[in-house]
């Protein structure tokens, strides 16, 4: 009797067990957004650029995965699992795969074919095609090690389906600017948000074109003539809009007329003083500035993710007396112990202790100007190394430099945490190597599972 009152419960239990078992792959399957990232670097988690994206996506779009047999079947998979994360997430997403060598009818429809794979991503009449090479970029010694931007380049076709027009900005050079060819990045990801980008020499074109909807000045090392000057004003007092970085030169005091009188115009003064803070990260040289963060909209997500700055030989600034017509507000600031060095021949000799005439902390690096009615009219940094290629993926430099230039083009959904490469490692396997892995993981480990269990519960039911 009690032999069979045992039976019956341990009968009774493997059933429950089943059942919850059951129930609860019913219930993980049901939440198709449930997920738990417990990588290092969240590399597994949408950014916020993604998920907003998705959330406002009103429009139907196909993405079709073309592959063939030159299609890194690694590559092919990472490619494939990041787009059913986009699917989970928005009905309207159709997903397709196809390999082209099976289906050439299907690869016939679209341009640009390339056997080693392509997403494209289409809604009506827009269509967007992302090769998978360009999602995949090799990085150190190892051939097996690769950066995957595919959550960039993804999101951003969603992003540029529905744009039609295109934003303008030139680039001043003639003042030993930092040229674009040392800001590629910042170009191409400015490019890939649907900013065309070109360069600007006044004394060549004699004025700014009709189509600039911002100018760039990005670390003058001279002064702008008084010419130039004029020509820049008259362009900010219609309805043009500054971006500038400001450079570091020694004589800037006595040299930087002109582009002191710009700043001027929004009540901003340059105090021709480099921060210097001498309690800086040990990772950092004293010359290297991690500001604080002021509360606006480009900066608060930056805080939230505590995505810290890298500001390089940054001039401080200040507003001693408010324009008129504008209202500058700082966004980046020093802390208490910086301070500005004044005298700059010092400097430059490698003297970086505080001397009685430099300017106490915490000093102001970077302002956001608005008109009367609060429309963006201008970005001032007293810093442009963050902008070079060298600094410009660290942290949260990126993110800084595009979000504030989607402010001062009121493109309120440029202002996020975007997609960041995510370091991996590519596994190479064989044939024979793949075939063994599947069937000791699928078949002969849960088998070997199944003997135990079952010569144990046969031992109990004798004993």
């Amino acid at each position: 009797m009690n032999k069979w009152i045992r039976g019956t419960n341990a009968v009774v239990l493997s059933l429950a067990v089943i059942g919850i078992f059951i129930v609860l792959t019913i219930f993980l399957n049901s939440t198709k957004t449930l997920q738990v990232d417990l990588t290092q670097n969240k590399q597994f988690t949408l950014s916020d650029q993604t998920i907003n994206t998705l959330k406002t996506l009103d429009n139907d779009v196909h993405i079709v995965s073309l592959t063939s047999s030159q299609t890194s079947p690694v590559m092919s998979r990472e490619v494939v699992d990041l787009v059913q994360e986009y699917k989970k997430r928005n009905s309207k997403i159709v997903f397709d795969q196809f390999d082209i060598e099976k289906h050439p009818e299907v690869a016939n429809q679209y341009e640009g074919v390339d056997p080693s794979g392509v997403l494209v991503i289409e809604s009506g009449a827009q269509k967007k095609v992302v090769n998978f090479y360009d999602m995949f970029q090799a990085s150190g010694q190892s051939q097996t090690d690769y950066q995957f931007s595919g959550e960039q380049k993804i999101t951003q076709a969603l992003v540029n389906l529905n744009v039609k027009d295109k934003t303008t900005v030139y680039f001043l050079s003639g003042h030993s600017e930092t040229p674009l060819s040392q800001m590629t990045l910042w170009q191409s990801s400015l490019e890939n948000a649907n900013y065309t980008v070109k360069d600007l020499n006044l004394l060549r074109e004699g004025k700014i074109p009709d189509d600039a909807q911002a100018l760039f000045i990005i670390g003058a090392q001279t002064d702008i003539s008084d010419a130039e000057a004029g020509i820049i004003k008259e362009y900010l007092n219609g309805k043009g809009k500054l971006y500038m970085a400001l450079g570091s030169n020694q004589n800037m005091a006595t040299e930087w007329k002109n582009i002191d009188s710009l700043l001027a115009v929004y009540g901003i003064t340059d105090q021709h003083a480099v921060a210097i803070d001498p309690k800086s990260s040990r990772l950092m040289s004293p010359l290297t500035i991690i500001p604080e963060y002021g509360a606006h909209e480009i900066t608060s997500k930056l805080q939230t993710y505590n995505l810290l700055m890298q500001l390089g030989l940054a001039v401080s600034m200040n507003v001693d007396k408010p324009a008129a017509d504008f209202q500058a507000t700082s966004i980046l600031k020093t802390s208490d112990s910086a301070f500005g060095k004044t005298d700059l021949a010092a400097l430059v000799k490698g003297n970086t202790t505080k001397g009685d005439k430099d300017i106490k902390g915490p000093l102001n690096l970077g302002y956001v100007v608005e008109t009367k009615d609060n429309k963006p009219k201008a970005v001032v940094l007293g810093s442009y190394t963050s902008l070079r290629d060298d600094y410009f993926q660290q942290q949260g430099n990126r993110d800084f430099a595009l979000n504030s230039v989607g402010w001062l083009q009121e493109q309120k959904d440029q202002v996020t945490i975007r997609p960041r490469e995510n370091q991996a490692q590519m596994a190479m396997f064989t044939g024979g190597q793949a075939y063994s892995i599947f069937y000791g993981t699928v078949l002969l480990f849960p088998l070997l599972f199944l003997i135990v269990g079952g010569t144990i519960w046969w031992r109990r039911r004798k004993g």
